[in-house]
């Protein structure tokens, strides 16, 4: 899709969110819930996929000090499999690495074996796991990990790319 872009989430997108939890998560945010870290807590940053005017997923980070740790991180489960994942985390990872950011983390849930194979496709490594972490169902979370490159090795690897092409 050509209209398709990553951006910071406004307060206006909080009714698409939600919409989004709801069909992503057994146990979603509630809309107040979303509009509430979106708006008043300084450390969350939020960005949305959005193509052809909707909002067809989202990340949502809290950031802490030189970590993010990923909130929630959904795409609409009619658009999944189709690489939109992977460009939003990219997306945001970009942000995030200029923005100071080396490390994140997230959980998961033990059985989401397409959301494992995805964040382990990112770089991220299963360093732990939080017994019955979920209140639904009481299932463990997969705690994971991942480095962010340093903007100075982006800057040498770029460079290098540019005397590649010549």
């Amino acid at each position: 899709m050509s209209d398709m872009r990553v951006r910071p989430a406004e307060p206006g997108d909080v009714p698409q969110i939600a919409a989004l939890e709801a069909a992503a998560f057994t146990c979603p945010w509630t809309a107040e819930t979303l509009r509430t870290d979106l708006t008043q807590n300084k450390l969350a940053r939020y960005f949305c996929l959005e193509a052809e005017g909707q909002v067809r997923g989202y990340i949502a980070l809290w950031l802490i000090l030189d970590e993010a740790h990923i909130i929630n991180f959904a795409i609409r489960p009619d658009y999944r499999r189709r690489g939109w994942g992977e460009l939003l985390f990219r997306a945001a990872a970009a942000e995030l690495i200029g923005a100071g950011i080396r490390r994140l983390t997230l959980e998961v849930r033990s059985s989401n074996a397409a959301a494992l194979a995805l964040y382990r496709k990112l770089g991220f490594r299963a360093e732990g796991v939080r017994p019955h972490y979920y209140d639904d169902n009481r299932e463990d979370a997969v705690v994971m990990w991942a480095d962010l490159p340093d903007p100075a090795d982006l800057a040498v690897m770029g460079e290098e790319e540019r005397r590649e092409d010549k």
